[in-house]
């Protein structure tokens, strides 16, 4: 029996970290939940942080701004809380289509510890039934990016309603484009009724209770996890879509918990799992033999590792992850080999230095660590793009390989005048 990273020994960094700010997740939340608006209440760095990270995506209005905390603000010379009513009628009065307004703490205000929780409940008072107010914090403080999500869906369980009926609730911010297909195939499986959470609109937020089965979407979503189980709803642990076998896995763990046989799934998902296995395998090519490492940024890392390893014939030489859950995670480890360090946290220089001693044909990394490393000669993915990009299920495994054949497929058409030049 192949031995696993189940019970590999993980080692813990603490130190210097390299991360995005929570608040990035807006940038596909905004975008999911239609009509929902998102209140950054920061500095004026938060604002060009978001105005950044949406690029040219924004063709249309967004529905996010920020609540511009000025000095006299964090000096405590001004009412936050009465300025923040004020922003808030002056924005619902000229956005009347917002149903649902997130108000996400940043660094600063949660450094001169602006209470949030009590404004939104005071809000909603104020604009409600209308409109529901609900907050979150999106500090980059002690987090990653991918927190804001996990954040925001947290917040909003508490405020779901209360049903007895039996059902299955997917859980995690997809493309809508992707969570069509899965939901397509969770209706042929004969998995019903299927809820998501977040739901398209904020008025049509899913119910649950006792009788309601869950699995993740997104490996970084602990927080929602535990808010969900709290309110009695029952977790199905499986690994993450990603790839052929993950999404295999992870639609067999669900028709399980409903009660459906291995070979009604089976006969549903043959066709479009052949698909994606030679889809990949062609993307692949590039990629056998090649190793990768990966550096804490997204939360996606276990489940990118296995599915670069099994699926890909890539050599994991370390996957670091700035949180490793371990519930969440369990059904990945059993599916990795044993081989690579597994470490959790980040104290970046020691493990810079571990990359330039291992020397990866890939390092899978934030944005700030790439650049650097490209010009040492290291071939670099940019963790980012994982998140923004659709990757999940069937149809996108290809995708997702090609993300990672790209970068070196580049290195070695650049190899050549890099030579000429020198």
């Amino acid at each position: 029996m192949t031995a696993t990273c189940r019970d590999a020994p993980i080692l813990k960094e603490r130190g210097q970290r390299e991360v995005f700010c929570g608040l990035t997740g807006i940038i596909w939340l905004h975008r999911k939940i239609q009509d929902a608006f998102f209140l950054v209440v920061g500095s004026r760095t938060c604002a060009h942080l978001l105005q950044s990270a949406a690029g040219v995506m924004i063709f249309a209005e967004p529905r996010f701004a920020t609540a511009i905390l000025e000095e006299k603000d964090l000096a405590g010379l001004a009412d936050a809380h009465a300025e923040l009513d004020r922003e808030v009628a002056r924005l619902l009065a000229r956005r009347p289509d917002i149903r649902l307004l997130f108000l996400v703490g940043s660094c600063p205000s949660e450094v001169i510890k602006l209470d949030l929780h009590r404004a939104a409940e005071r809000l909603s008072g104020v604009h409600g039934p209308n409109v529901r107010v609900l907050n979150y914090s999106g500090s980059g403080i002690e987090t990653t990016f991918t927190q804001g999500e996990d954040a925001c869906l947290a917040a909003m369980v508490p405020a779901l309603p209360q049903t007895e009926a039996a059902q299955f609730l997917l859980v995690g911010a997809l493309p809508d484009v992707v969570e069509d297909q899965a939901l397509d195939l969770l209706a042929q499986i004969g998995v019903a009724p299927v809820q998501v959470l977040p739901a398209r609109r904020g008025t049509e937020l899913p119910a649950i209770g006792p009788n309601t089965r869950f699995a993740l979407a997104q490996p970084f979503l602990g927080d929602t996890q535990s808010a969900l189980i709290r309110r009695g709803a029952q977790p199905i642990s499986a690994p993450f879509p990603f790839g052929a076998e993950g999404t295999a896995l992870w639609l067999h763990a669900v028709a399980a918990a409903f009660g459906i046989p291995p070979q009604r799934v089976e006969a549903v998902i043959a066709a479009p799992r052949a698909r994606a296995q030679a889809a990949v395998a062609r993307v692949a090519e590039v990629l056998r033999g090649r190793s990768v490492f990966f550096l804490p940024d997204s939360q996606l890392e276990l489940p990118l590792a296995r599915f670069l390893t099994r699926e890909c014939g890539m050599t994991a030489v370390e996957i670091g992850t700035p949180h490793l859950h371990a519930q969440i995670m369990g059904p990945e480890l059993d599916l990795i080999a044993a081989g690579p360090v597994i470490s959790e946290g980040q104290d970046v220089d020691l493990q810079l230095d571990r990359v330039r001693a291992a020397r990866p044909d890939l390092t899978i990394c934030g944005l700030g660590l790439a650049n650097p490393l490209e010009s040492e000669g290291l071939t670099t993915k940019w963790a980012i793009e994982l998140v923004f990009t659709p990757v999940h299920f069937f149809e996108q495994a290809a995708d997702l390989a090609g993300l990672f054949a790209r970068p070196i497929r580049r290195r070695a058409l650049l190899a050549p005048h890099a030579r000429a030049a020198e």
